[in-house]
């Protein structure tokens, strides 16, 4: 009983030794790769961003109007009766 757990105690703190250790060599690299990653997507973004910025100049003075969907919530008109607010001191 007692061999059985010094044995798992050794496993135990051998095999967590294991994993500090090679988290310690693997974690730069992956960080690296995932900075790596999120640079590549931030520069394709600012590369779309630029190609749409760069429409056709129009002409001083011509407005154009872009349609939007209509959204999905609708207004309230009976929102209440409006009340002037007055201070007073006592």
């Amino acid at each position: 009983m007692l061999a059985g757990l010094v044995k798992f105690l050794f496993w135990f703190f051998f095999i967590s030794y294991l994993i500090k250790i090679i988290g310690r060599l693997l974690a730069p690299i992956l960080i690296k790769r995932f900075a790596n990653k999120m640079q590549d997507r931030f520069q394709q973004q600012f590369n779309q961003q630029q190609q749409h910025s760069q429409a056709p100049p129009q002409k001083e003075g011509k407005v154009t109007l872009e349609k939007t969907k209509p959204s999905t919530q609708t207004k309230s008109n009976n929102v209440g009766e409006y009340v002037d607010f007055e201070e007073v001191k006592e």
